[in-house]
């Protein structure tokens, strides 16, 4: 049996006939930036984030590199962040001129730890910046307190997060303001790129409108250095059919991550994921640790069962970011999901069938 990582296909196909509809609209109305696809699929997702506002942008990366600008984080700043992610967390963070200041995770859950977070705060810091990893939201009740005893704002990167809940909260609905990425392989993903910033700020909402679009304020009148960030039409409209479908999808999720709990859970060697009290997932990725990952993953490619590692390298160790003096055993936490983590297939369309296949392969790998 092949099991693939990801499916795009199996995703689309059923929806396909509303896809095309939604194209076409958009071929038809010719609003290829922006425009009305864009404004209504923006309206749709504030509800469901529980935000007043969400501004569509062209990547999650842009939509990071937006709200740090909006929470007037720049040069001589400093943001407390994780350093277990994917890099454009990081990059924003460059991207305004401010230095990143990783503090260690959860040895559980692999999010930032609010203890380590605190640590880490000096009388530079601006902002702190968590990521719901996985699609398990990090410990925001707690930073959010953090960042109001000091006086600083918490951005939450939700890229990872659509539609996950935190005490019956929705990802998204923590801190000033939050971040999703809507690329491909995400759990609400476009046909290219995407991304948005959701906030209840008029003012911050106010501003993010206008740095994506050049920062014009009115035509041509550009009120400050601003960037081609916009939504395309397109991606708008493919994005909200798919938020109709997107609790469904995201209810086949956690199905399927109670099946691999129960087909998983007396693996002798196989760390499962940690769900923390009050959390319900949103299952972007199924990540599993195991002591051998290189020749667990070599195993199970042998008998087609796609994996993926998420990641491989703490931020803090990679070479950009050498200048920065981290050395390797300063996040000890991080290095150490970082060399066990393995992620397994996990979508809505998997099928029981596909996952028992999937825990005979693991056990197998496991145990030769």
């Amino acid at each position: 049996m092949e099991v693939p990582f990801l499916d795009l296909k199996a995703q689309l196909e059923p929806i396909r006939a509303e896809i095309d509809e939604a194209v076409a609209g958009v071929l038809d109305g010719t609003s290829f930036i922006l425009g009305p696809t864009v404004a209504d699929f923006e309206e749709q997702f504030a509800k469901e984030t529980g935000r007043a506002h969400a501004i569509g942008v062209n990547s999650g990366t842009s939509a990071l590199h937006l709200a740090l600008l909006a929470a007037g984080v720049g040069p001589g700043d400093e943001v407390v962040t994780t350093p277990h992610t994917w890099i454009s967390t990081t990059w924003a963070i460059s991207y305004v001129g401010a230095t990143p200041v990783y503090a260690d995770v959860d040895p559980g859950t692999g999010n930032l730890d609010p203890a380590a977070a605190e640590a880490a705060i000096t009388p530079r810091t601006k902002a702190i910046l968590p990521v719901d990893l996985y699609g398990h939201p990090a410990s925001l009740v707690e930073l959010e307190t953090l960042a109001e005893k000091h006086g600083v704002a918490l951005i939450e990167d939700a890229a990872q997060s659509h539609l996950a809940t935190l005490e019956g909260r929705p990802a998204g609905s923590f801190g000033q303001q939050a971040c999703f990425s809507f690329y491909p392989g995400k759990n609400l993903g476009a046909i290219g790129e995407a991304g948005a910033v959701v906030t209840d700020d008029d003012v911050v909402a106010a501003r993010i409108r206008r740095l994506r679009d050049h920062a014009q304020d009115g035509r041509h009148n550009h009120v400050e250095v601003g960037y081609n960030y916009r939504m395309e039409g397109i991606q708008g409209a493919v994005l909200a059919v798919k938020l109709r479908h997107l609790g469904a999808w995201t209810d086949g999720r956690r199905a399927a991550a109670v099946r691999y709990e129960q087909l998983l859970s007396d693996i002798d060697g196989v760390a499962l994921p940690v769900v923390a009290p009050g959390v319900e997932p949103a299952w972007h990725l199924y990540p599993v640790r195991v002591a051998n990952r290189e020749v667990v993953a070599e195993r199970l490619a042998a008998a087609g069962v796609a994996t993926g590692v998420h990641y491989p390298t703490p931020v803090h160790l990679q070479p950009a970011y050498s200048h920065l003096g981290y050395e390797r055993g300063s996040m000890p936490h991080a290095e150490a999901y970082a060399a066990t983590c393995l992620s397994l297939p996990m979508y809505a369309e998997l099928t029981p069938d596909m996952q028992e296949y999937v825990a005979e392969q693991l056990r197998t790998a496991v145990e030769d």
